[in-house]
């Protein structure tokens, strides 16, 4: 029997595994993923699947998680085929138009150097989470596993260039750009050259080198910080907009002609007027932390703003039951059910954006120059124990409630102290942290809302709430 002190039940997050797979006492091993990779080809093969698709980042780890977790599969007779280093959206894609019904990619996403992990998909890259990873943890626990006779077979190839022809289809262009894409040292690097390799795209590439350092900025473009390098570029050619991808390039950020940062819900907001233009009235789903400027202008356009909870895995299950075509959340994923399949693709994304860009007569700044004037803070994130998250946040709701605010409990809290200004206090999916977010066309009422949460969180001296606390003597 192995080791079950191999599996931390904490890495098992709401939407995929993710923890610290590098220096002392590591969460995710070359031994856990052997383990995981028995248990994964126990549960898909007694859903029928016959064939794994596997994909990996450029991560320090991922290399030797991948050879851990393809033997753990074959070792139950279910066929492997790895597409090798690849973004996480290309995975999707080749998984959902081919001959595979199953898969996971090796990867942290926007997580620091240290973090890695695994997301697992099933048919038309339906995420595998929630109470459905649970059964994966439990099957590791209890290592009853399918063991073949035979292990099954292994290969290689490569899917880029069915990829790109499918991105192409997206792209409707009236005439030529000047793009900058920042991949920060990510898996997408490597492939940006083909991806936006056309006769109307004048392209360059900052930190195009695969560097699992990530040694000039994090690969997380829902921060204005990370995306300095990107807007300075983007000023200094003249360019007419800079694209920023984060580490496994399922997440897409943007800075217009003067460098500016557009918030990714501002993003979502161009990306939702172009898809009701064809198809008028849909419903248009995002997360809590969405600004209502964006839902305000959605309703404005005859579409249904549906808010819903954090997380791609959340989300793209949401889309499917209710068949909606189209959504985002602030992390700069989009999902895409318009002539695809669903799932968050951050290159659909860019082509469609640069598409509405080369369609205006106009630079991109104009698209944000008569919106409604509002106070609305960045995401913020604190460190909070896995362990006692969801104890401080359901600690968080008994208080919001005593003071009769209108309230949501769907993803953590959501409250409103006006019909101008709203709050948001989650756990976070992917790390051991809290998140909130505030808006109100009040800087008065702003504070207010900052004020209520700090003063909700004020029994739990062990959370550093400096960086909320912050926010009350900041300009936005």
């Amino acid at each position: 029997m192995t080791n079950n002190n191999l599996i931390d039940k904490y890495v098992f997050r709401a939407n995929d595994i993710r923890g610290i797979a590098m220096g002392e006492n590591p969460q995710l091993t070359p031994e856990f993923a052997n383990l995981l990779g028995k248990a994964l080809g126990t549960y898909f093969l007694a859903k029928n699947c016959k064939h794994f698709l596997l994909g990996r980042d450029g991560r320090h780890t991922s290399e030797d998680l991948h050879e851990a977790l393809s033997q753990g599969v074959m070792s139950t007779g279910l066929a492997v085929t790895s597409i090798g280093l690849t973004p996480s959206p290309m995975h999707y894609y080749t998984l959902s138009k081919g001959e595979y019904d199953c898969g996971a990619v090796i990867t942290a996403s926007h997580n620091p150097k240290q973090y890695n992990g695994f997301k697992i998909v099933i048919g038309n890259a339906h995420s595998v989470y929630g109470e459905e990873l649970q059964k994966i943890y439990e099957l590791m626990l209890k290592q009853d596993f399918v063991q073949a006779d035979f292990p099954g077979a292994y290969r290689e190839v490569t899917a880029i260039d069915d990829y790109v022809t499918k991105l192409h289809s997206f792209l409707n262009l009236k005439r030529p750009l000047k793009v900058i894409i920042d991949t920060g040292n990510g898996v997408g690097g490597p492939f940006m050259d083909a991806i936006f390799k056309h006769p109307m795209l004048d392209v360059e590439v900052l930190f195009q080198d695969l560097d699992p350092e990530f040694p000039n900025h994090p690969a997380n473009p829902e921060k204005a910080e990370n995306m300095q390098d990107l807007a300075e570029a983007v000023v200094e050619r003249k360019a007419d907009i800079g694209l920023g991808f984060d580490a496994d390039a399922d997440r897409l950020g943007m800075v217009d002609e003067k460098g500016k940062f557009h918030g990714c819900d501002l993003l979502l907001m161009l990306l939702a007027e172009d898809f009701l233009s064809r198809n008028p009235g849909e419903t248009i789903i995002f997360d809590p932390k969405i600004s209502k400027v964006v839902e305000n202008r959605i309703a404005e356009l005859g579409g249904k703003p549906y808010r819903f909870k954090t997380g791609h895995s959340f989300i793209e299950a949401e889309m499917e039951a209710k068949n909606i075509k189209f959504g985002g959340e602030l992390s700069g994923h989009y999902f895409f059910h318009e002539d695809y399949y669903g799932f968050d693709d951050a290159m659909v994304a860019a082509m469609r954006l640069l598409s509405i860009v080369s369609q205006a007569e106009f630079p991109v700044s104009q698209f944000f120059a008569n919106l409604p004037k509002v106070f609305v803070t960045p995401e913020v994130r604190i460190p909070c124990a896995d362990a006692i998250k969801f104890q401080v946040i359901d600690s968080v709701i008994e208080k919001l409630k005593a003071q009769n605010l209108k309230i949501s409990t769907l993803d953590g809290v959501f409250f409103e102290l006006n019909s101008t200004t709203w709050a948001v206090c989650r756990c976070s999916n992917t790390a051991p942290q809290l998140t909130f977010r505030f808006e109100s066309q009040s800087k008065d009422d702003l504070h207010k809302a900052i004020n209520v949460i700090l003063d909700a969180l004020a029994d739990y001296q062990e959370l550093d709430l400096t960086k909320v606390m912050d926010l009350l003597t900041q300009d936005f």
